[in-house]
């Protein structure tokens, strides 16, 4: 395809054909046909050849060379652009091509001009066009054709011309050779394959296809991208189709894509904005549209991002598509973010398109990141984004406000899929928060915007209430007046939430909450249902509420006490004691609120019942219910609830406690309560008692005294103090109380059901006594007790102890033996009582006088049993034995009471009456008189012949015949009733029991005594436990413990032979009897199994190891026993363990076990020298084991002693010992060291303990003497260029070749056996060098080892010295470079000595600065403050660029000591004291002060064009080091106003106007600021009452700066000044019309003056008004002009604001009324 060019000059003859223009090109440029050769022909071609394949990463660069070109070219004006693609498989060309690619374009048609460009590299009618519109550059973009095709043809304007790849024959180029195509193919070809039905396009351009490129182009052209058009001005079709005879073997994906637009301009922002339409229709699908909103933006281009290749161009164009719908795509295809004209590969993730004049890497796929050129389009993306949104979001004035938040989403709120890109995302978004944006709520038609930090967001359950509260008719204008701007409700929605993140819209304070509920009085103006949405709101969100004012809202209703709606805040409800109540069921609360009024002292409310009602049906009434318990402290009040609370409340009420009677009464019969909880509030409620008094606790209620039964068995109530209560007569009475009425008794009744007020028999006794009963009482009284008594155990009662006491012990019941108390009385039914009482000679026996009353008692027998009294003989006879053990506890019993009641028991068997009983009750007492003192019977003995042996071991109770007499003996039948022991009968538990052990008595019989009570008492472990520590059993050695003694099996006798003095059991003592007791022998822990004998011996054996007291004879029985033993089952496996382990071998190093001794010979000679081992000692020491120990060898080695040298290289690593003089070490000495630790190393992962510590010694040589182990190098020159000297080299001159033989064992102790890992021990003798050549080999060495020390301040730098050698410095005092030659005396520059490549060895791997940083230049300016007074533009510019381009807090630390900064003056950079020199920061006063003569005040600056030196920037360096700003530095004089002080007061509507008001009201109300109505109309009252005073005279004011040595001052024209104070504003006359200098000058002066003396109080809002004020004076306070301006800012009147100033207008026009009135009056 052409492109289009410059017309070309006026030739003097007629243009050449087509075929002539070729022909002769193939002449003139190529020699074709001269008959010579075109020397530079080979470098053409590879030149061609180069490009094409390197420029373009992927096959299909070409397709976008075409599509680029064909947008360059120039069409006419009659035809729509288009650019067509097909793809055949006929073979048109002739050339055997299986498919043919053919580029159908419309254009004008190639020049004679075009033909010259494309047969040459770089050479493009382009060129310097590119400001006409051309995207095309490269020059060769159709040479890249020859990637898929080897014979382009080009059919255009008559040219039909190809191009071969291959080297032309006749010229040897190839590529850029053109050919005319004679016949094949033809046009008539072309327009067959086209279609005969259209006329065909200008230019065709024919590529049959390299067969390996055939599915790599179809796959390219299926894939073209739908948005190919979407950035191009000219093609507006573009298609892909296939012609194949088979159209089922249609391999391409056809497409039409087709584009239109429409322009509007936007002139004042150099850009013009179009909507653009692109449809696109594949093959079997239905046509896709998509609209794109397209923003076309023009910035200057910056002077830093200019390029070569765009030098002609002053201008950018950005243009940036929005898409509204969905992009059109092909399949899963990616939609490319970035276009240069045409869409590269990238995918930004970004909502919208950028489109610029990029530059490209050569395979179109990406942008250049590092170019200035790019960076400056990429720079300006933001700003294009920010005024195409803006222009979006604000042009539709009538668009309704829910169509503005999907704009939103074209915010490139998720991060860019290329990181290079995220500069434009955050540059948008720093745009986008500093834009007034983001739509807000209003309460008027005009619409708000906001920038979004200064909106927020509601969440979406309180916009969903606030929607509610609109349509139940609740004005909800004034959102945005609770100092928050709110975000539009249209936006504020849950699908918007990532944009609005990205936005960083917070959500609203959770203060601004309560005070819209507050504000709008939404609580009190919605119905119930709405209010319970408030709650629950509330509720959800209580966690952020608890801490603001919504504690402190009304928010809670209720009904007061005279029936009207109240409302109390949650604070309110929560911190008093009155409460907040909610009905538990809707039946009950007209009744509580009905008995409310009856309980003032309850301090209770309750919620009105329409919310109660509506709360029950709420959803979230769980919730709701649940938090205003917790929270506000409401209670859930069901009737027994509130009984509850209002009981705890009546306190001393008469009253109110008999109407609280009155409540329970009424809510019982109603059924309002449950009878369950009735009974508990019955007990809980207080009573008024007989004495009149409110009574809170008791015990018992009983009935009044008058006429009751417990008054004539108790006379007055005994019980007061225990709690026992009599009701008032009160109870009796009728009462009418909350309307209900109550007949007389029927409250007492009620109170006896519930409140168990009661009389005798059915009072229940409390746990006390009463004294009636403490003397006797009369037969009435006695029997209405037994019935009291026999009422309470019918119902369960429990009769009280002290009561039950009272009536047992008290002495009321008439006996035979006078008024006794009921648990000493007896009541018989039969003879038995006259039996005993002829029996019983010293007890009396009380029995009841039943005639006394009246024979009735057997129908209380039970209540009788109950108060203590007995009715059966074993009772009495238990009474009888009680009576004696009593008197035996005070005094013993004699002989005679012993007697007298053996006679008893006698007796009473004689009379058949059981005397069991009696016996049971006297068997326990201690009053048997024994041997050994009084015993219970039972532990008395009878002594006979049975009990001597067990006499002679123990100490029995015999019975004490001597004291009771030998009659005593004929009683045996009763004393052994009585449980007194008669006779032996086995009774070996008491032998046990009364256990004595005396040494002097331990005979055999007594032995076997011992041995038969362990056999026949089943549990004796105590008797056991005592044995074992004593000396009982006889054995060879005299009497032993038993667990010291044996007794021996033949089969391991020679165990016991091996120790002398080994006790065992003698047989000659006990004789053979004692076996047959060997398991109760065994019990006592004599040791009789094998495995206890050889644990025992074992014992022995270690006892004597630990005391070193095993001598040589029991060492050999040892050994002997083990060879016996060895082969006997079981094996004494602890004794065996014990010899293996135990240190029992005496060696040459001390006492070992086995595994740690060896048995020596010969072998082991040549270690000993190098090697402490320990030998087993066969001399005739008194250790020593004689050379009788070399018969055991056998056993030996089993125990583990080492018996051969081969297997002692353990010993030797354990036991090395390296001489302190390494040199009498020889060759072999040291081989056979390494051999043993190479042996043992072979088999073992882990060093033994010590061997480190041992082999760590200086023993071997190196080429730097003797060294440890660890600073040794085995030296390989393979593997290094370093020396052999270079380093601690072990010395092969000393050791020979065979040291390598040992290359793992020395590598074990040590050794560095890789010279690339002994850098470190390189580096540490690296200072014992002093040749450059060395050290800088050893450099190298380090450099390819990747050394880096561990310490970079040690002196790791060689300097060298021509005279003095050299010096070895630290890394801190060198650098690599320095770039500008400031530190030649300061510094040590490494590039001076050193090879390039060992540069950045220095630097990375030593520390080195790859140059001078901020202390040295901080160091280098104060060296210049001390030696120079001027400093060179270029050292002072390099110096300040340095700072400038690394500056930081540490830099600002360092350089704010400095004196003096640089000043310009004369010509030259003078350094001057810093307090005389100021950063021109104002430069009104920098004109001042520079007008004076001979004095340069202000701070110089480098010239310089990088973003890091620019003045901003130096501004705030300066200003860090201490350089005063001139605006801070200077003194404002206000002493004088004008130069004569006359003034002329005039109106001051002059000069204070409605649109200036309008402005600062405005500003005022801006809900950011949070300035209440009162105050900001206080504020502005303060300038309307101002008196406006004029003067012809200018009004100046004065400035003064100080300096280390005077003051310097300068006038300047104020114009007007504000005196707050006295409400006085003076201002400068002006003559007839001000210049523009004059107007803004004024506008100035006049918005700072008005400003200050608003905010004198705001000065962080001072400059924000002074502009809106300035920009207004200009615009002469015009009412239009101000109501935009305050639009554009988001400022608006508030109703109230409005109102105001309305009124102040009004007044001040009434006064100039009145003033008009009284000047005519005057003229009159």
């Amino acid at each position: 395809m052409s492109s289009s060019s410059a017309p070309a000059a006026a030739m003097p003859s007629p243009s050449p054909s087509p075929r002539e223009h070729v022909e002769r090109i193939r002449r003139e440029r190529y020699f074709i046909g001269r008959g010579e050769q075109n020397q530079l022909a080979e470098d053409l071609h590879q030149a061609v050849n180069y490009l094409s394949q390197e420029l373009y990463s992927k096959d299909v660069h070409f397709l976008m060379e075409l599509v680029q070109n064909a947008e360059d070219n120039e069409y006419p004006s009659e035809v729509a652009p288009s650019l067509e693609f097909l793809i055949t498989s006929k073979d048109i060309t002739g050339s055997g091509a299986s498919s043919t690619l053919l580029i159908f374009n419309n254009e004008r048609g190639f020049s004679s001009a075009n033909i010259e460009s494309i047969i040459r590299v770089g050479k493009s009618t382009k060129k310097g066009n590119r400001h006409k519109g051309y995207i095309g550059e490269k020059g060769i973009g159709f040479k890249s054709v020859f990637l898929i095709s080897s014979q382009p043809h080009i059919f255009s304007n008559g040219y039909q011309i190809k191009f071969n790849e291959k080297p032309c024959a006749e010229c040897n180029i190839g590529y850029i050779v053109p050919e005319w195509v004679e016949s094949r193919p033809s046009l008539s070809d072309i327009e067959t394959i086209y279609g005969c039905s259209k006329a065909l396009p200008t230019t065709t351009i024919i590529l049959p296809l390299k067969s390996d490129k055939v599915d790599a182009v179809k796959k390219q052209l299926s894939s073209m991208h739908p948005e190919m058009l979407l950035f191009l001005s000219k093609i507006r079709k573009l298609s892909v189709r296939e012609d194949n005879s088979d159209p089922n073997s249609t391999s391409v994906s056809e497409i039409s894509i087709s584009s239109e637009k429409n322009y509007q301009e936007r002139k004042n922002l150099h850009a013009e904005s179009y909507t653009l339409h692109l449809s696109a229709e594949e093959t079997g699908k239905e046509e896709a549209e998509c609209g794109y909103y397209m923003w076309r933006q023009k910035f200057p281009v910056k002077p830093e991002s200019r390029v070569d290749k765009r030098s002609e161009i002053d201008e950018w164009v950005i243009t940036l598509a929005f898409p509204h719908g969905q992009r059109l795509s092909r399949g899963n295809q990616l939609s490319p973010g970035v276009y240069a004209f045409l869409p590269t590969d990238m995918v930004t993730n970004f909502p919208f398109i950028i489109q610029g004049d990029f530059l490209l890497a050569s395979s179109r796929e990406a942008i250049l990141f590092d170019s200035p050129w790019n960076k400056g389009i990429l720079e300006c993306v933001p700003r294009a984004f920010m005024d195409a949104f803006v222009t979006l979001v604000k042009s539709g004035a009538d668009a309704p406000s829910m169509s503005l938040p999907s704009l939103f989403n074209f915010l490139p709120i998720n991060s860019s899929l290329i990181p290079l890109l995220e500069p434009v995302r955050t540059g948008i978004k720093d745009k986008v928060l500093a834009e007034d944006i983001v739509p807000c709520e209003s309460y008027a038609s005009q619409k708000i915007f906001c920038k979004p930090t200064e909106v927020a967001r509601l969440k979406p359950t309180f916009w969903t209430i606030l929607g509610k509260a609109r349509e139940f008719g609740v004005d909800l204008k004034n959102l945005s007046t609770h100092g928050t701007y709110i975000l539009s409700s249209h936006f504020d929605k849950s699908m918007y939430d990532s944009v609005l993140k990205f936005l960083e819209v917070k959500n609203v304070g959770f203060e601004w909450y309560a005070k819209c509920i507050e504000g709008s009085n939404i609580v009190k103006e919605v119905h119930e249902q709405i209010y319970l949405e408030i709650l629950y709101f509330v509720v959800d969100n209580w966690q952020n509420f608890s801490s603001t004012n919504m504690l402190s809202i009304p928010l809670l209703k209720y009904v007061d006490r005279s029936g009207a709606l109240s409302f109390w805040s949650i604070s309110r409800a929560s911190q008093w004691n009155d409460r907040l109540c909610i009905a538990s069921e809707k039946r009950c609360i007209s009744w509580l609120i009905s008995w409310n009024k009856e309980f003032p002292s309850s301090d209770r409310f309750f919620l009105p019942p329409s919310t109660q009602t509506a709360l029950e049906d709420f959803s979230q009434k769980i919730t709701v219910k649940n938090w205003l318990q917790n929270h506000a402290r409401v209670e859930i009040a069901s009737v027994y609830s509130y009984a509850s609370m209002v009981v705890g409340s009546l306190g001393s009420d008469r009253r109110a406690v008999i109407a609280f009677a009155h409540f329970l009464y009424h809510s019982s019969k109603t059924e309002y309560i449950e009878s369950y909880y009735l009974s508990e509030l019955c007990r809980t409620m207080p009573v008024i008692d007989s004495y009149g008094s409110v009574v809170n606790k008791r015990n018992s209620i009983m009935v009044p005294a008058k006429g009751s039964k417990w008054v004539g068995l108790m006379g007055t109530n005994p019980w007061r103090n225990a709690g026992y209560i009599e009701l008032s007569a009160d109870y009796k009475s009728g009462g009418h109380f909350s309307g209900n009425y109550t007949n007389e008794d029927q409250l007492l009744e009620f109170l006896k059901t519930n409140l168990h007020a009661s009389d005798v028999p059915f009072i229940h006794p409390p746990d006390a006594s009463f004294s009636t009963v403490s003397s006797p009482l009369t037969v009435d009284n006695a029997f209405l007790l037994l019935t009291w008594i026999k009422n309470l155990k019918s119902n369960g009662v429990r009769l009280p102890d002290r009561f039950l006491a009272c009536v047992k012990e008290g002495s009321w019941l008439k006996t035979s033996v006078g008024y006794k108390s009921p648990d000493i009385s007896f009541l018989s039914s039969s003879n038995w009582g006259s039996l005993l009482q002829t029996g019983s000679s010293f007890v009396d026996i009380p029995m009841i006088d039943q005639q006394f009353y009246q024979n009735k008692l057997h129908m209380y027998k039970e209540e009788l049993k109950t108060i203590g009294v007995r009715f059966e003989f074993e009772e009495a006879s238990v009474y009888i034995g009680s009576r004696l053990m009593s008197i035996a506890a005070s005094n013993s019993l004699t002989r005679e009471n012993v007697y007298a009641l053996l006679q008893l028991i006698r007796f009473l068997r004689e009379k058949v009456l059981s005397p069991s009983e009696l016996i049971n009750s006297v068997r326990e007492g201690r009053w048997m008189k024994s041997t050994i003192g009084y015993r219970r019977p039972a532990d008395c003995i009878i002594y006979d012949s049975d009990w001597a042996v067990a006499s002679c071991i123990s100490d029995q109770p015999f019975l004490d015949v001597q004291f009771y007499g030998e009659s005593i003996l004929n009683y045996k039948p009763e004393l052994q009733l009585l449980g007194v022991i008669v006779g032996f009968k086995d009774n070996y538990q008491l032998v046990i029991d009364n256990f004595n052990f005396r040494s002097a008595a331990t005979t055999s019989e007594a032995t076997l005594l011992i041995l038969k009570c362990i056999r026949y008492v089943g549990s004796c472990e105590d008797f056991i436990r005592k044995l074992k520590g004593l000396k009982w059993l006889k054995t060879n050695v005299g009497f032993h413990v038993p667990n010291m003694s044996f007794l021996v099996d033949p089969e391991w006798e020679c165990l016991l032979k091996v120790f002398n003095g080994v006790p065992v059991i003698d047989y000659r003592f006990y004789g053979t009897v004692i076996i047959s007791y060997k398991e109760e022998l065994k019990k006592t822990g004599l040791l009789t199994k094998f495995d206890e004998a050889s644990n025992a011996i074992t014992h022995i054996f270690k006892q004597k190891v630990l005391n070193s007291s095993l001598e040589k004879e029991n060492s050999l029985a040892l050994l002997k026993s083990y060879r016996q033993m060895r082969s006997h089952n079981p094996l004494p496996i602890e004794l065996f363990n014990s010899m293996r382990c135990e240190k029992w071998l005496h060696t040459s190093l001390g006492f070992r076990s086995p595994s740690d001794a060896i048995l020596f010979d010969e072998a082991w000679k040549p270690l000993t020298p190098i090697a402490n081992l320990p030998f087993i000692d066969h001399g005739d020491s008194i250790h020593g084991l004689g050379n009788e120990i070399y018969g055991y060898k056998d056993e030996l080695k089993e125990l583990g002693v080492t018996v051969e040298a081969k297997q002692g290289d353990r010993f030797v690593i354990t036991g090395i010992s390296i001489p302190s003089d390494p040199s009498v070490l020889s060759k072999a000495t040291v081989f056979s060291l390494l051999g043993c630790i190479k042996s043992y190393f072979a088999s073992a992962a882990v060093s033994p303990k010590g061997f480190q510590e041992n082999i760590c010694k200086k023993w071997l040589k190196t080429s730097m003497g003797f060294q440890y182990p660890n600073d040794c190098i085995l030296f390989d020159p393979k593997q290094s260029s370093i020396g052999s000297e270079d380093g601690p080299f072990i010395d092969e001159a000393f050791y020979g070749s065979e040291i390598a033989l040992f290359k793992d064992a020395l590598e074990r102790i040590g050794v560095i056996v890789d010279v690339k890992r002994g850098k470190n021990l390189v580096a540490r003798h690296l200072r014992h060098h002093n040749d450059t050549a060395t050290i800088s080999r050893i450099y190298k060495y380090l450099k390819e080892s990747k050394w880096v020390p561990e310490n970079k301040n040690n002196n790791w730098i060689w300097i060298p010295n021509e005279t003095e050698g050299g010096a070895w410095v630290t890394s801190e005092s060198c650098v690599v470079h320095d770039q500008n030659n400031l530190f030649g005396l300061q510094l040590h520059v490494l590039d001076k000595y050193y090879d390039m490549k060992l540069l950045d060895f220095f630097s990375l791997n030593l520390g080195v600065r790859h140059g001078p940083v901020s202390e040295d230049y901080c160091k280098l300016w104060a060296t210049w403050e001390k030696s120079f007074q001027e400093v060179s533009v270029s050292d002072c510019s390099a110096f300040w660029k340095f700072i400038a381009l690394n500056w930081s807090k540490k830099t600002e630390k360092l350089l704010s000591g400095c004196v003096n900064v640089p000043v310009y003056t004369n010509g030259k950079i003078v350094l001057s004291n810093k307090e005389n020199v100021f950063i021109p920061d104002d430069l009104l006063l920098a004109d001042l002060f520079n007008e004076l003569p001979q004095q340069s005040f202000f701070i110089w600056y480098p010239a310089s064009t990088l973003p890091s030196m620019s003045r901003a920037k130096l501004n705030n360096i300066y200003d860090a080091i201490g350089v005063q700003r001139i605006s801070k530095a200077v003194t404002k004089n206000d002493s004088f106003i004008s130069e004569n002080g006359h003034f002329t007061t005039v109106d001051p509507c002059k000069v204070i106007k409605v649109g200036l008001l309008q402005i600062i009201l405005a500003f005022l109300a801006n809900p950011a600021l949070d300035i209440s109505a009162e105050e900001r109309h206080r504020m502005v009252s303060c300038l309307m009452s101002v008196t406006v005073h004029e003067s012809n005279e200018p009004i100046t004011v004065g400035y003064s700066v100080s300096l280390s040595s005077k003051e310097v001052e300068v006038t300047a024209s104020r114009m007007l000044r504000w005196e707050r104070e006295n409400s006085k504003l003076y201002f400068q006359r002006s003559d007839g019309e001000s210049s523009y200098k004059k107007k803004i000058e004024f506008a100035t002066n006049f918005s700072v003056e008005i400003s200050q003396g608003l905010l004198f109080e705001m000065a962080d809002q001072i400059p924000s008004l002074t502009e809106l004020i300035k920009v207004g004076s200009l615009l002469d306070f015009q009412d239009d002009a101000v109501g935009y301006l305050l639009k554009s800012k988001n400022l608006q009147l508030f109703p109230e604001d409005q109102d105001f100033l309305n009124k102040q207008v009004a007044v001040g026009l009434y006064k100039e009324l009145v003033s008009n009135r009284d000047s005519w009056m005057c003229l009159l």
